[in-house]
This record gives C-alpha cells, sequence and structure tokens, in this order.
C-alpha cells in the first residue's frame, strides 16, 4: 500500500524573465491562423498587386515618362509590394483581437502566464511574418516582368520591417479599440487606405504642386515607402535617414502605447 503523503506533490511551473515557451506558442498560433487560409492572407494579395500593376502598366506604363531615372514599372513596383506588406500586417493583428474579443476567446490569451510584452511580441511577431511573407510572394511573382532587385539591402530590410511592425501595432490599437467588424472597415477605409494611396505608391511626389507636396512629406507612410523603394532603385523622393529616425520613432511611441493598454487589458477584460 502507497502512503498518500510520500507521493510526489508537483510544483508551480516557475519561468524566468521572459515566459519564452508561452511566447513562441502564441506567435505560432499568429502565424498557423493565417497560414491555414493561404488563399485568402497570402495569394490573393498577391493577385491584387498583379492587377494593379497590369492595369497600370497597360494604361499609364508605355508612355509614362521615368521615374528619377528608372521607367515608371520599376519605380511602380516597390510601391506596390510595401502596399501588400502594410495592408497584410495590419489586418494580421487587427483582425486576430477582434476576433477573439466577438468569440468571446480573448481568455485563450489573457489567462496563461504571459506578460504584456511577451504578447505584444507575439502579435507583433505574426504581423512581420505575414507582411514580409506577402512581401516575398509578390516580389518573386514580379521578377518576370519587372527588375526588383534591391540596391540597398539594408533599406529593404529595414523600412520592410520597419514598416510591418508599425502596422502591426496599429492593428493592436485597433483590434483593441474596435468592437465590432464595422468599426474595423472604418479604420482601414478612412485611416490605413488614404494615408497609403496618398503616400507616393503611384506617383512621385516631387510632380505635386504646393502645398499639397508639402502635406505629403507629414504623411509617415510616404517615408516608409520612399525609403522601400529608395532599397529598390537607389534614388528617393525625401530625406532617407528623416524616414530612418521617424520610422523608429514612431515605432518606439506606438511599442510603449501598445504595451500600456495590453497591461491595462483594455477593452480586453472588460
Amino acid at each position: 500500500m502507497i502512503n498518500a503523503t510520500s507521493r510526489p506533490v508537483a510544483s508551480p511551473r516557475s519561468f524566468g524573465a521572459i515566459n519564452g515557451l508561452g511566447l513562441w506558442t502564441l506567435y505560432k498560433k499568429e502565424v498557423r491562423r493565417f497560414l491555414k487560409v493561404m488563399t485568402q492572407t497570402v495569394l490573393a494579395p498577391v493577385a491584387t498587386t498583379l492587377l494593379y500593376m497590369t492595369v497600370f502598366s497597360v494604361a499609364l506604363g508605355a508612355g509614362r515618362a521615368a521615374v528619377n531615372g528608372v521607367s515608371f514599372v520599376e519605380f511602380l513596383a516597390p510601391g506596390l509590394i510595401l502596399m501588400g506588406l502594410l495592408n497584410n500586417a495590419f489586418a494580421n493583428t487587427s483582425s486576430s483581437i477582434l476576433v477573439s474579443k466577438v468569440q468571446g476567446n480573448a481568455v485563450d490569451f489573457l489567462m496563461p502566464p504571459l506578460s504584456a510584452l511577451e504578447l505584444e511580441i507575439a502579435f507583433i511577431g505574426g504581423a512581420v511574418t505575414r507582411g514580409l511573407l506577402v512581401a516575398l510572394v509578390t516580389a518573386l511573382t514580379l521578377i518576370p516582368f519587372v527588375d526588383v532587385i534591391p540596391v540597398h539591402y539594408w533599406a529593404v530590410a529595414y523600412f520592410g520591417i520597419g514598416s510591418a511592425a508599425m502596422l502591426g501595432m496599429i492593428g493592436i490599437l485597433g483590434g483593441l479599440w474596435a468592437e465590432k467588424f464595422d468599426h474595423m472597415a472604418a479604420v482601414t477605409t478612412f485611416v490605413i487606405t488614404p494615408l497609403t494611396f496618398l503616400s507616393g505608391t503611384f506617383y512621385s511626389i516631387s510632380r505635386l504642386p504646393e502645398p499639397i507636396r508639402l502635406i505629403s512629406q507629414f504623411n509617415p507612410f510616404f517615408y516608409m515607402i520612399d525609403g522601400f523603394r529608395y532599397g529598390f532603385t537607389g534614388f528617393a523622393d525625401g530625406s532617407v535617414m528623416v524616414g530612418v529616425i521617424l520610422v523608429g520613432v514612431i515605432n518606439i511611441a506606438l511599442a510603449i502605447g501598445c504595451y500600456l493598454l495590453l497591461r491595462a487589458g483594455w477593452r480586453l477584460k472588460s
């Protein structure tokens, strides 16, 4: 007969400064979530980009003058690649948090021993992964039609990763704020899409009259797309270093804001 008092007692699992296993598990969940519907989350944005490229190439490409010494299609391609990256990075975090709230299963990531910082890193990591995957597949798809070989790899990496992280964090804020899908659609329609389209994705802001050109330079999306395009073409409409600093400063501010809201459980625990 076994004495009950002699049985080993399970001790609470302890973690170090960072719960690496929990963080990695949540990150994998975020990645697997969009990979399960890859046709919608990866292939559809690529198809949309190809349609944009086809329309602009047929309608304007042949007769459009070179922009900053490069053909119009070579100028257009990096902007379209980053546009897909931005939209998908934002969609990944915003939809993940909003769906969890609507379905009532936000407890799945609130109950485990994960800190606000670990939640933030996992969500942003999933957004960056999806954004970069869409950008990579789009670039590979465009190679037969246009030269998309980087000239400055550091600029492509910095503005690509920095932009994905920025939109991922904006997606976190949007997902926390929104209470229903209409709210998120409004953010996409009236904030993300206008800032993307009016940032020089399809044109050079040097061709704009004043004061519209000056106003465009206050759009942070302009510096992300301009810096990313600089990585491929070697030319930029604005200051690349201003873009480097601006992306860094905005990302730091967004990271602090997301951390504070996740720590407080704003619109998650109520």
